[in-house]
C-alpha cells in the first residue's frame, strides 16, 4: 500500500510504500533547480521522513531529465530585495541568516534518523552536490554529470559541499572539483568514490536503490537508526568519543524488542519482523 504525506509540496512529490519513503524533486522544466519553496519543502519532507515510525529508509531523486540543477538563479538575483536594511551591518547580518537557513535545510538530512539514499541521474550541479553529500549513499545511471559550480558564477559553495565531500572523497580530488568546476562523469564518480555505483540507465539505477533500500528496511529500525547516529558522530568527533558515546547510547538502547526478535529469529531460522 502506497501511502502520502498530509502536507502539500509545490516542488516535491513523497510516498512511502513498503517503509520505503520517496521523495522527488519536481520541478523538471527548470532542470529541478532548488528555488525558495524547494528549500523549506525539503526541510518539511525530512522532517515527516523522521517522524513517521513506517519511514525506515528514504530516497532523494528528480524528475524529467536531471536531478537537480543547483540553487535558482532567479532566487539568487531576488536576494538583494530580501535581506536589503538601511543599515549596511544589518543587511549582512540579514544574508548571513539566509545562508544558515539553507545551511539548515540540507542539514536536515543528516539530522533526520533514517537513512537518505540519493538516486542521481543528468545533471547534479552547484547546489545538488551540496545536498548529495548529506545523503549517506549516492547512486547514479552512467548519464549523471557532477560539477561543483559555484566558482563559475564567482562564489564559494556555502552550504555543505566544502565541509562534507572532503569527509567523503580524498581531500586533494575535492580541491581539483571545486577550484576547475569541471565535469566529473558517472565512471569517474565511481572510481574517486563520490558515488557507490554507477548503474547503466535510469531503470537500472531505480530498481537497484530500491533493492539496497528494501533491504535496509528489512533490518532492526532501531539498530538502523543508532548505526546512523553512529557513524555521524565519529565523523566529526574522535575515535575515543566516539567509542564513550556508542557505549552510552548501547547502555541505554541495547537490550530492546529488536535485539530479542533477531535472536529468536535466528534460532527459529525465519525473517525477523521488526515494529516500526
Amino acid at each position: 500500500m502506497t501511502h502520502t504525506t498530509h502536507i502539500t509540496y509545490t516542488t516535491l512529490t513523497t510516498s512511502l510504500d513498503h517503509n520505503i519513503a520517496r521523495i522527488t524533486l519536481n520541478r523538471p522544466d527548470k532542470a529541478n533547480a532548488m528555488n525558495a519553496p524547494m528549500w523549506q519543502e525539503i526541510r518539511e519532507a525530512m522532517r515527516w521522513v523522521d517522524a513517521t515510525p513506517a519511514a525506515r529508509v528514504a530516497i532523494i531523486s528528480g524528475a524529467g531529465a536531471n536531478f537537480c540543477a543547483g540553487i535558482d538563479l532567479g532566487m539568487m538575483m531576488s536576494l538583494g530585495k530580501k535581506i536589503e536594511d538601511p543599515c549596511d551591518a544589518r543587511t549582512r547580518e540579514n544574508l548571513r541568516a539566509v545562508i544558515l537557513d539553507l545551511q539548515d535545510t540540507l542539514t536536515s538530512i543528516e539530522r533526520c534518523r533514517k537513512p537518505v539514499i540519493a538516486a542521481i541521474h543528468g545533471a547534479c550541479v552547484g547546489g545538488a552536490i551540496d545536498l548529495v553529500s548529506c545523503c549517506d549513499m549516492r547512486y547514479a545511471s552512467r548519464d549523471a554529470v557532477f560539477s561543483i559550480k559555484e566558482v563559475d558564477i564567482g562564489m564559494t559553495a556555502d552550504v555543505g559541499t566544502l565541509q562534507r565531500l572532503p569527509k567523503i572523497i580524498n581531500p586533494a580530488i575535492v580541491r581539483e572539483l571545486a577550484y576547475t568546476a569541471r565535469n566529473v562523469d558517472a565512471v569517474e564518480a565511481e572510481k574517486i568514490g563520490l558515488i557507490n555505483r554507477m548503474f547503466e540507465s535510469t531503470e537500472t539505477l531505480a530498481e537497484g536503490v530500491d533493492a539496497i533500500a528494501g533491504a535496509i528496511a528489512s533490518k532492526s529500525p532501531l539498530s538502523i537508526r543508532g548505526t546512523k547516529e553512529m557513524l555521524n558522530y565519529a565523523r566529526d568527533h574522535s575515535v575515543a568519543d566516539g567509542l564513550n558515546y556508542v557505549a552510552s547510547w548501547n547502555a541505554g538502547l541495547l537490550m530492546s524488542a529488536d535485539l530479542q526478535e533477531a535472536m529468536m529469529a535466528n534460532m527459529d531460522k525465519r525473517k525477523p519482523e521488526f515494529r516500526d
